[in-house]
């Protein structure tokens, strides 16, 4: 199957969506009810501690030699240890995929239209992700190029509206929160903010046509998600305050019904709705794509798409069982996600530079000793 390939800008708008993600729904949420009015502040000490992630991941990009996040696994780690490895990987994206649809349909059951399934909305979203998965990224990047500014051009859009209803006194007294709340705060931000970035390595850099562009483009797609992330943090609380946000399911959602413009625009809170579909969309893409294409390149397949349609009848099973209800899901994102994608997060990539390192080094070892045998 011929390799297809995106531009730099696109990557920057894929990194920029799929760092967003779900997060303008239930990150303020989840961190409100940790650190109260210091949410904001957890929000960017995130970010800027992503942006030495991305550093991990770009120079583990320089060892890759165009191959994804599951071939240099395999080739670093060894047959039996390295397919281990991916196939966890591979899983815990697949889990994603389905967890991600379990969102779709809760929210629009929830939201939306409360007497239809959720298991419509989860059939029919996942119908479009398998549609784009089947077109390829080519296709799924020029298409977020008309996606996104329309994403923005609603986002400033929202800020301008709601702005009026901000109240200073609901983000006082600053520093409150004590250090630990602090740092597991931050860390479970970096989980659902920008751990997930390591599966963005299934295309980084083996499908970018210029890599030294792309490279930038990954911390300018993770600056800009996270300014929107904390932008929407801040604006919850700011607006409804810490106790309402730390209540409500979707928050930011909420924060979208506030919206009246004199006596003519009010409840345009699907606005809100579209912003997060848009996002969704990018990061279930991810999920599912990387998956797909860990589980090709693992059974060593020409062409993965005889395997689309499986995995998508998989990922909707899965977002059937992966969380009886919300307080189950919101344990899960609590506790259970951000160590198992920290894992793989950190853990991996250190994993890989230092074997890579002394490959390298007994490579060179080899050298010397065989010039010293012919001199």
């Amino acid at each position: 199957m011929k390799k297809q390939l995106i531009s730099s800008r696109q990557f920057t708008i894929i990194v920029t969506l799929y760092t967003v993600g779900t997060g303008i729904l239930i990150i303020p949420a989840s961190i409100a009810s940790e650190v109260k009015q210091d949410a904001w502040i957890v929000a960017t000490i995130g970010t800027l501690l992503s942006l030495f992630l991305v550093k991990l991941y770009i120079i583990l990009s320089n060892k890759m030699e165009n191959l994804s996040i599951v071939e240099v696994t395999e080739k670093f780690l060894g047959n039996i240890v390295g397919k281990f490895i991916s196939l966890c990987f591979v899983l815990l994206t697949l889990l994603s995929s389905g967890e991600l649809l379990y969102f779709i349909g809760n929210f629009l059951q929830t939201e939306v239209m409360p007497e239809t399934p959720p298991v419509v909305f989860t059939i029919l979203f996942n119908f479009i992700i398998l549609f784009a998965v089947y077109q390829g990224i080519e296709v799924f990047a020029r298409t977020l190029e008309i996606l996104f500014p329309i994403f923005l051009f609603i986002f400033i859009t929202f800020l301008f509206f709601v702005s009026p209803q901000i109240d200073i006194r609901n983000i006082q007294p600053f520093f409150e929160v004590s250090v630990p709340p602090l740092i597991y705060s931050v860390l479970h931000f970096m989980g659902l903010f920008s751990f997930p970035l390591i599966v963005l390595l299934m295309i980084f850099p083996s499908a970018i046509n210029n890599l030294q562009t792309g490279k930038k483009g990954f911390y300018i797609g993770t600056l800009v998600g996270g300014f929107i992330i904390t932008a929407f943090i801040a604006l919850t609380i700011l607006v409804l305050g810490v106790t309402n946000t730390s209540l409500r399911t979707f928050p930011s959602y909420t924060l979208a019904q506030k919206i009246s413009i004199g006596d003519f625009l009010q409840r345009i809170e699907i606005i809100m709705a579209f912003m997060w579909m848009v996002t969704i969309f990018v990061r279930s893409f991810i999920y599912f794509y990387a998956s797909l294409i860990g589980i090709s390149q693992m059974l060593k397949l020409k062409d993965h798409r005889p395997l689309i349609l499986p995995l998508g009848m998989v990922s909707i099973g899965l977002s059937q069982v992966v969380h009886a209800n919300i307080i189950h899901s919101d344990i899960y994102n609590q506790q259970t996600w951000p160590l198992a994608i920290g894992v793989f997060a950190t853990l991996l990539p250190l994993i890989l530079l230092l074997v890579a390192r002394f490959r390298r080094l007994k490579i060179k070892n080899v050298e010397m000793n065989d010039s010293m045998d012919k001199a």
